[in-house]
């Protein structure tokens, strides 16, 4: 059935990118398949899009149309991995099983609950039937903790194995989960910090990992800096592989180390934007990204965990006592929103300011 509607049309070329930030808006008709041409694709709104929605479309993309199409309805869609366990497991049990799973390359990552141990090795072999681009399946079996942000996993099917490659907007990273920090889920961030990058800049990453930031940024700007620092050695030595995979070379500069000790002895003052993506402990590190910024002062994307108990607002004002203690000043918070929901009733969020 053919049914006309609301859309963003968009150049071939932006496509992914205009996908990433209408699904993480939740502005898309998933009931309607998107349409292609040979040179656009149309993208169905499930509602208008609000004004504040609009100004981060353009902030986005170069060229983006709002106009009306005629699309197709969706085939049914394939069958979840609820549907697929419903004579698998008790029935009283189906609702704890896993509705959320981050794909990371060829390995699908789940959290089973306690309720469903005994049912893991099935679970697993569900979702493998269901994805035929997954090789492995791991169930986490631990929380993220440690100086190097680490989990365990338990393989509860397919191939032994917890390092692979994946790829996001256009990049490649090659990504061992259980020995260095790496979150899919945090894509459309990578693409919105290095869509805010300028030409010329320096730029310092404090908690690097295996490169999502420093690397996209690098491949979408021809004369940038971007100084990767991380202190876990394994972390470290991914990043140096993802940056000659992605030939990056010239532009990427790998530090192993305390991102402390680096600013003091390497980077004081040398920056114009700074991205502090470790959540757990950022707060501890602002006079860090203060000292790393030039004098003039620049940009600081901040990473941080809010709840109920400790809201964006709070956690903001927060930021701002930390920069003051450093002798800066916060002269205008530019974004703020969370990222992704870590625990029920915790985000993940970030915030966007301009210090000097």
């Amino acid at each position: 059935m053919q049914v006309e509607s609301e859309c963003i049309k968009i150049p071939k070329k932006l496509g992914e990118k205009t996908l990433v930030l209408a699904r993480n808006l939740n502005v898309v008709n998933n009931e309607l398949e998107i349409h292609r041409d040979r040179d656009s694709i149309y993208v169905p709104l499930a509602r208008p899009l609000s004004a504040e929605e609009l100004k981060m479309f353009g902030q986005q993309l170069t060229s983006f149309i709002v106009s009306r199409h005629v699309f197709s309805e969706r085939k049914k869609k394939e069958a979840s991995i609820i549907e697929l366990l419903k004579n698998k497991i008790p029935k009283n049990l189906l609702a704890s099983a896993p509705h959320a799973i981050d794909f990371v390359g060829d390995i699908a990552i789940v959290e089973i609950p306690s309720e469903l141990c005994k049912y893991q090795n099935l679970i697993g072999k569900t979702i493998l039937e269901a994805n035929s681009n997954v090789r492995t399946v791991l169930a986490k079996a631990g929380i993220v903790s440690g100086t190097y942000r680490l989990r365990e996993f338990a393989i509860i099917a397919g191939e032994p194995k917890t390092e692979t490659i994946h790829k996001e907007y256009g990049c490649q990273y090659h990504v061992d989960v259980a020995k260095a920090y790496f979150s899919p889920r945090l894509s459309f961030e990578h693409n919105r910090v290095s869509n805010l990058v300028k030409e010329n800049e320096v730029i310092v990453d404090l908690f690097a990992g295996v490169g999502p930031f420093a690397i996209q940024i690098a491949k979408t700007h021809k004369n940038v800096d971007v100084y990767a620092v991380d202190v876990n050695p394994r972390a470290i030595e991914f990043l140096k592989k993802n940056i000659r995979y992605n030939r990056v070379d010239e532009k990427v500069h790998p530090i192993l180390g305390d991102a402390r000790q680096v600013v003091k002895d390497r980077l004081s003052g040398v920056a114009d934007r700074v991205i502090m993506n470790l959540p757990e402990t950022a707060a501890e590190f602002v006079d860090v990204a203060c000292a790393a910024m030039q004098k003039k002062g620049g940009i600081v994307h901040f990473y941080a965990f809010a709840n109920v108990q400790n809201s964006m607002e709070a956690v903001g004002l927060q930021f701002k006592e930390a920069v003051a203690n450093s002798e800066r000043k916060v002269v205008k918070t530019l974004f703020s929103r969370h990222v992704r929901e870590t625990a029920p009733y915790e985000w993940q969020m970030v915030l966007d300011a301009r210090i000097r």
